[in-house]
């Protein structure tokens, strides 16, 4: 937010000569964000004048229309001349009194002007815009200064501009909505220099009336829990903005259109409170305030045909919405300049967290919105509308109506019980109970004790020590954020200083180290940064058609997810269920990128929701939760269990001058899961790898892995259909692991190594293909006993000689004794008794025995 400092000097009395550091460092005392204090008046340098336009030729030929312009700029330029000048812009004509800056002047930025020839003819200055003179971000016109500047051709233009002030631009946090206003803003200077407020809010406004200054009907309370309005008759329809109105918006970032229009960004500025102005001639019937139907259309302001939800709110009359309500008005009804003569005003209150949703779902962040969003003061509606009619009747003529519109159903805000010792139990620093009172009724709170108003007299009973006192604090219309006995806290803190509050750091415990999840997850990531694969963080969110683009059957227990209430996206509301959605989605982003050869891998959290589980308990923040309020709200949360997932696309071997490359297959994909549960701790005998059918992958290229016989996860190749649905390369391949279903691994003792020379022997067995190698591998440790070092398979073989359905698989298996060399005769004994189990288990066969 921008705002100048003359504008709030109208409602803090600020020191006179206050210096811009010290107004700076007060703010960010009280904990607004401040992200730059601009002096403006050294931000020109230069001659920067009024200037009348006396002649404009419009020059043709070029790509772009441009205006050569003779203008009376006094004795500025030293000779009386009009000064000549070519100027883009077409927003003003002959007569008008604009700003421009001579040659020899600075603009923000750095920017020289000077004299040069373009476009055919010489021009020596720069008619300005609001933009160039660092003032707003309207950059679509030059200034036009209204008929009520009585500065004439050649005076200093800083002052009529308001560069001779000071402008803040603050970073305003969610939860402190009232200081997007002037209004919040001298309130919380006054706080900061113990100086009076002068509240614009508090002034004298008139009640509603029995008779509506406009039929209005609103079906909705709770997305709209008060409508005010009042109506002004026969104004000036060509009235002007005055400038000094025009100019603080300007300084606010917000582009000035018309009188009717200013008033409501102006009164929003001041007050806090958005409003909208209707042309009332253009309104058809009474207003209806309710919820949108879905597939209702309304044109906004900005042009856009938007397609409404039943979540919006809209204001309607006979032909349907008129305003999409909070957010912006719509064109039917808009104040037309030069035509509407009767102005409706309305200022209402609307649901906070209604209006965030319309405004995401329809990516219209409105000045409004923002506001709305943040919680705006329902008490200031009547006062805005007779801020606004007073504004318009004075500058536009007209006749305000009798009749006031308010339709209130605001609900009384609830007491909040705080201990008057909480605050120095909670910060450790002394704040006697007197002053906890005093500065929440700085704040605006209404405190008392029990029925009675707290006395500010530090020896009154009860109140000097603030053991066992309870206040009562009713928090001010204007602070929707203070609901909880911390936020009083907070208040109290931040008023009496943060500075004041001790900086000591906590003795830190003595830890216990990691968990067994903590370093089985880091060992896992490891393992696989060491094979190549790149970790990734991917979103958790997905959408509703991703189950059906993954292949998973109807009561597959992956389907049911977990939806958002509020949702980053709306086409993705869902918590994952698996990683490979999201995981996929990150490798089809850097394929479109020119990447080819990708092997990428996760660690994270997948969602299971539990059904019919029902709400949590509600649980405060003045106290720990009980066991039992724990153990309730973890049943409702939803299972987080731990997965591992990877994911191969093009060559896992590259190629280049030493021949072709490999592509990644399914095997590599096993074997990565293989490499995890070795990380993780889990010894190979306890692994069984077996061919499987699981969605998404290939039921003729996955594979199920065990440990102890309970599956942990899959891995192979995706299934065609998957790779097409995804938009993935032919033969993309993938695996994924519950890392939180693997058993807890043991000390594992260190390897016996032995220095004697192992024995080496191949062994080639015939078996059908249906059987797998890991089967024959099992068997074959089985049977060689403790001898047997290492088994591995090095080649797999079928030929007709074979016979139909068989393949030979060979096996190099290393034995070694560790005391002692082993005999030939040693060594053939353990190889037979390995063959022997194999052909016992498997119909195993020696090839050409």
């Amino acid at each position: 937010m921008r705002v100048s400092v003359s504008w709030l000097r109208e409602y803090v009395d600020l020191p006179a000569d206050l210096p811009t550091g010290d107004l700076e460092q007060a703010l960010v005392d009280l904990g607004i964000e401040v992200e730059s204090v601009v002096d403006l008046a050294g931000s020109v340098t230069g001659q920067l004048v009024v200037g009348e336009v006396r002649e404009i030729e419009e020059l043709t030929g070029f790509k772009k229309p441009i205006r050569f312009c003779r203008v009376d700029v006094g004795d500025a330029n030293g000779t009386g001349e009009p000064q000549e000048i070519v100027c883009g812009a077409r927003n003003f004509a002959v007569g008008d009194r604009v700003v421009v800056i001579l040659p020899g002047g600075v603009l923000p930025g750095g920017f020289a002007i000077g004299a040069r020839k373009t476009y055919g003819h010489n021009s020596a200055g720069m008619i300005c815009s609001a933009k160039e003179l660092g003032l707003g971000d309207d950059h679509s016109g030059i200034i036009v200064l209204g008929p009520d500047v009585t500065a004439k051709p050649g005076d200093d233009a800083r002052p009529v501009v308001g560069l001779d002030d000071v402008v803040l631009d603050l970073e305003i946090t969610p939860d402190r909505g009232y200081a997007l206003s002037l209004r919040g803003l001298a309130r919380e200077l006054s706080h900061a220099f113990e100086v009076p407020l002068r509240d614009p809010a508090l002034v004298p406004a008139p009640k509603g009336t029995e008779t509506p200054a406009y039929p209005v009907e609103v079906r909705d309370t709770v997305g709209c829990d008060r409508f005010t309005a009042r109506l002004v008759r026969g104004v000036d329809p060509g009235a002007p903005t005055p400038s000094w109105m025009a100019q603080r918006l300007v300084t606010a970032g917000i582009r000035s259109i018309s009188l009717p229009v200013d008033i409501t960004n102006y009164v929003m500025l001041e007050l806090g409170q958005p409003m909208h102005a209707f042309d009332a001639d253009r309104i058809a019937g009474p207003l209806v305030v309710r919820r949108a139907e879905a597939g209702e259309k309304l044109t906004t302001l900005d042009g856009v045909n938007r397609v409404l939800t039943a979540d919006d709110m809209v204001i309607c009359d006979d032909t349907g919405p008129i305003s999409l309500a909070a957010v912006m008005g719509g064109e039917t009804s808009e104040v037309v300049t030069g035509t509407t003569t009767n102005v409706l005003f309305e200022a209402a209150h609307w649901d906070p967290a209604m209006v965030g949703r319309t405004a995401r779902r329809h990516k219209l962040f409105s000045e409004a919105a923002k506001r709305w969003e943040r919680g705006v003061d329902p008490a200031v509606a009547l006062v805005a509308v007779e801020r606004a009619v007073g504004l318009l009747t004075e500058h536009g003529g007209g006749t305000p109506s009798a009749e006031i519109l308010d339709i209130d159903h605001v609900r009384p805000r609830t007491p909040i019980s705080l201990p008057a010792d909480l605050p120095t139990r909670r910060v450790g620093v002394e704040y006697p109970p007197a002053r906890v009172v005093a500065l929440l009724e700085r704040v605006g709170c209404t405190v008392a004790q029990g029925s009675d108003r707290l006395s500010e007299d530090p020896g009154a009973v009860g109140v000097a020590s603030g053991v066992g006192t309870t206040l009562s604090v009713t928090p001010p219309t204007w602070r929707p954020d203070l609901t909880d006995p911390a936020d009083l806290v907070e208040e109290v803190v931040r008023l009496d200083g943060y500075d004041k509050v001790p900086s000591v750091l906590p003795t830190a415990p003595p830890g216990n180290g990691l968990t067994l999840g903590q370093r089985r997850r880091r060992a896992v990531a490891g393992s696989l940064a060491e094979r190549g694969y790149v970790a990734v963080l991917a979103h958790p969110f997905v959408s509703p058609e991703l189950a059906d683009q993954l292949g998973l059957p109807a009561d597959d227990p992956r389907r049911p997810a977990v939806r958002l209430a509020n949702p980053l996206s709306e086409e993705e509301p869902l918590l994952r269920t698996t990683l490979l959605g999201p995981l996929l989605g990150i490798l089809k982003r850097n394929l479109g990128r020119g990447l080819r050869d990708l092997a990428l891998y996760e660690i994270g959290a997948v969602f299971h929701p539990r059904v019919g589980a029902g709400s949590p308990p509600a649980m405060g923040v003045d106290r720990r939760p009980t066991d039992e309020e724990f153990a309730a709200a973890d049943a409702v949360v939803p299972a987080q269990p731990v997965h591992v997932a990877a994911v191969l696309a093009g060559d896992i071997d590259p190629a280049g001058w030493w021949g072709a490359g490999r592509p990644a297959g399914w095997a590599d994909a096993i074997e990565a899961a293989r490499d995890v549960l070795d990380a993780a701790g889990i010894p190979d005998e306890r692994v069984e790898v077996r061919a499987a059918e699981y969605a998404p992958w290939h039921p003729g290229r996955c594979a199920e892995l065990l440990v102890d016989g309970t599956v942990v996860g899959h891995a192979g190749e995706l299934h065609p259909v998957v790779v097409a649905a995804l938009e993935l390369p032919r033969r993309t391949c993938a695996m994924e692991l519950n890392l939180d279903a693997l058993p807890a691994s043991p000390v594992t003792p260190a390897p016996t190594v032995s220095g004697f020379p192992p024995a080496l022997i191949d062994v080639a067995l015939v078996v059908d293909e249906s059987v797998p190698a890991e089967q024959v591998r099992r068997a074959l440790e089985a049977g060689a006993g403790e001898l047997l070092e290492d088994v591995r398979l090095f080649d797999v073989y079928s030929s007709a000689q074979l016979g139909e359905g068989r393949r030979s698989l060979a096996y190099k298996l290393t034995f070694r004794a560790p005391d002692r060399t082993l005999t030939g005769e040693e060594a053939l004994a353990a190889r037979d008794a390995a063959v022997a189990v194999a052909a016992e288990r498997l119909g195993a066969t020696l090839r050409g025995a």
